[in-house]
């Protein structure tokens, strides 16, 4: 296990599309294994693979209750809506507010190439939808709401 590099807002890597992985290789399982020890590492929930430089679609997440590994996550169903502030470890210090749906039913694969079905609720969906965002190149600041001055 390794920690990698976070690449931060200004890295262009992360403006960019990620690739579908086509098959799980040894250097795929390690990607999943540095990432979370990158995400823990850095007290991060999400951690989505362009932000170590990686251009895969490939994510983890842990909210607190355990690692969720994602490969090839497709997001199929979503409804209500919540807002609340986001952070993110490629924006250090920095949070907005962003709306998001409050539930949220997402097809991945597993490190073992098995397809399966995630649905979260609340932070679980905030996390999946941030993670995924990610993926195609688009960062939480891109969907801030205006924060209004008191």
């Amino acid at each position: 296990m390794a920690i990698r590099n976070i690449r931060i807002s200004t890295d262009e890597v992360l403006r960019k599309i990620c690739k579908p992985v086509k098959e799980i290789t040894p250097n795929l399982l390690t990607l999943l294994d540095d990432m979370a020890d990158t995400m823990y590492e850095a007290n991060g929930v999400g951690l989505a693979a362009p932000q170590v430089g990686i251009l895969k679609r490939v994510v983890v997440i842990d909210i607190g209750e355990g690692l969720v590994e994602l490969i090839n996550p497709e997001i199929l169903e979503t409804s209500g809506s919540q807002i609340d502030d986001e952070g993110c470890l490629s924006v250090p210090g920095k949070y907005a507010p962003v709306e998001r749906p409050n539930y949220v039913k997402v097809k991945a694969m597993d490190r073992d190439g098995n397809e399966f079905i995630i649905e979260g609720e609340e932070l679980m969906a905030r996390a999946l939808c941030h993670e995924i965002d990610h993926l195609d190149g688009i960062l939480y600041i891109d969907k801030a709401l205006p924060v209004e001055e008191a």
